[in-house]
This record gives structure tokens, sequence and C-alpha cells, in this order.
């Protein structure tokens, strides 16, 4: 149950209300109105959300740093939406399961891997061999900056949603 004030959109008003019906009207979703009570965060937010997005790694490559983040947080929120949202990408079940078990038989995606873990794991202390592997594998320093924006995307959702309990509203992600 949650532990914080949530937005209805169908039957509160205010700044928070018109965020749920207007800009997020198709992704009325738990955690945003649980957000929506503090509308300047929740626009804060979807603005670093969206920047973090740069486009210098693919939506797959960016749902492998959302499921590591997620499973290394613990949070089960954010496990069942970027589940969901990484199959729209192409991703498999099959994939999302070895990804949260840091495995991927793609050498690109393992060298990804390797490198969002060791950042999530060292609180983004690299090493040198793991980025020198990451920039090997194809990547630019604009992915690397992706990486560490979509780790701080999911520090900040997994840390919200334990504090308020976030009921999931997606399908539930299945055990590692």
């Amino acid at each position: 149950m949650p532990r914080l004030d949530t937005i209805d959109p169908t039957t509160d008003t205010g700044a928070g209300a018109d965020i749920l019906n207007g800009p997020l009207k198709e992704k009325q979703i738990n955690i945003f109105k649980g957000l929506a009570a503090h509308p300047p965060v929740l626009e804060a937010f979807l603005g670093w959300a969206n920047g973090a997005k740069g486009g210098a790694l693919s939506p797959a490559e960016g749902e492998v740093v959302q499921l590591l983040a997620a499973e290394k947080m613990q949070c089960d929120y954010c496990l069942a939406a970027h589940s969901k949202i990484a199959l729209g990408t192409g991703l498999s079940e099959d994939d999302c399961l070895q990804i949260r078990t840091r495995h991927s038989d793609d050498p690109k995606i393992q060298a990804l891997i390797n490198f969002a873990a060791e950042a999530l794991d060292s609180y983004g202390n690299v090493s040198d061999e793991t980025l020198a592997k990451f920039m090997e594998a194809g990547f630019s320093t604009e992915a690397a900056i992706e990486v560490v924006a979509g780790i701080s995307v999911i520090t900040f959702t997994s840390f919200y949603n334990h504090v308020h309990k976030t009921v999931v509203d997606f399908p539930e992600a299945a055990a590692v």
C-alpha cells in the first residue's frame, strides 16, 4: 500500500493532475501518480529521464542499463516496468533475465553490461580496462555519459518506489 500521497487524475485538480491529464495522459501509471504530488519534481524528473536518452545508446541498449540498475537497486516496480519496456525494444524475456544476471551472448552487449555493472558496483569508479573494452566494443563518450545518466534515473525512481511502496501496475518481472 502506498505510503505517500498520490494524485488521482480523474478526481483531483491542480498542477499534478494537469500533468497527468496533459503530457502523461497516455502514461497514468502509479509512479507518475505518486510523483504528481510534487509537480516540480515530476516535471524535472520527466525532463531528466527524457534527456538521459540522448541517442548514443539504442533503445534496447538503454534498457540494458535500466534493467541492470533496477536489479542492483532491488526495485520490483522498476524491474516490472523496464522488463515490459525492453520487450518493446526487441529484447526477449530470456534476454532480460540474462541481462539481469549480467550475461549476454552478444559481445557488444556484454561490454555494455560489464561497464554499467562496474559503474553500479563501484559508484562510478570504473577501471581503465573496463572503460577501454566498452569503447573498443563500439561505444562512445556520449554512450558512457548515457549509461551514467540511465543509472541516475533508476536510482531516483528506485529510492522513491522504496519509500513510497509504489504499487506495481505492470506484469511482475520474472525472478532470476
